[in-house]
């Protein structure tokens, strides 16, 4: 029997991946969580085999979980369930250690032969994001500029283009003004850009926020 965790915020999304999940007869959903510290605290107390986690949550991100998943539990294969088209955050969580990426569009035996696959150690992904991820191989060079950024500073830019402050932002990440103010610079050099106005304008235009 696969025990899986399930992460969302949305009480609806985890009743509806709750009833699809208790229709297999070989998954079970033995714990639940509603954000990113009491996904950590389920994992350490509970003996799950794979994660289902939402990329979206409040508090801790999803991105910032499953860096702490991979850092605690290696081997722990996490899938990541988002709202966000691929094209936005995919590549970006498969290199931070997911084992796969669906969208919440996806259809329920989708999400059952994904978590069957991660569990046995393979990965998951579409095949429209498996040729750009051939493609990305192929060739680093004229890829945006956003992909340039580590985890934390797209986290930031995207909240900059949210209209955040950089108090807001720190707050959010539970980090210090004066970290936040050096992700910015640090985004802005690696951009090539001279305020937020630049950058916002970049994640509108790149489709990054929704």
């Amino acid at each position: 029997m696969i025990k899986v965790l399930i992460a969302d915020d949305h009480a609806v999304v985890l009743e509806g991946l709750k009833q699809i999940l208790s229709e297999t007869p070989d998954i079970i959903v033995s714990a639940q969580a509603t954000n990113g510290q009491e996904v950590l605290d389920k994992i350490r107390s509970n003996n799950v085999d794979v994660v289902v986690l939402d990329i979206a949550m409040p508090g801790r991100s999803g991105l910032d979980t499953l860096m702490h998943i991979k850092r605690e539990r290696p081997t722990l294969p996490v899938l990541v369930l988002s709202v966000h088209p691929e094209d936005q955050y995919a590549v970006r969580v498969l290199k931070a250690g997911a084992y796969g990426y669906l969208t919440k569009d996806s259809a329920p035996d989708q999400l059952v032969a994904a978590i069957r696959k991660v569990v046995t150690g393979g990965k998951y992904v579409s095949p429209s994001l498996a040729e750009k991820l051939a493609f990305d191989l192929e060739s680093d060079s004229g890829k945006p500029l956003h992909e340039t950024l580590s985890d934390r500073e797209y986290e930031v830019l995207c909240m900059i283009a949210l209209g955040k402050t950089v108090k807001e932002i720190a707050d959010k990440l539970s980090l210090s003004v004066k970290t936040i103010s050096t992700y910015r610079a640090r985004i802005l050099e690696k951009m090539k850009m001279k305020n937020n106005a630049e950058l916002t304008h970049y994640v509108i235009r790149e489709g990054l926020i929704d």
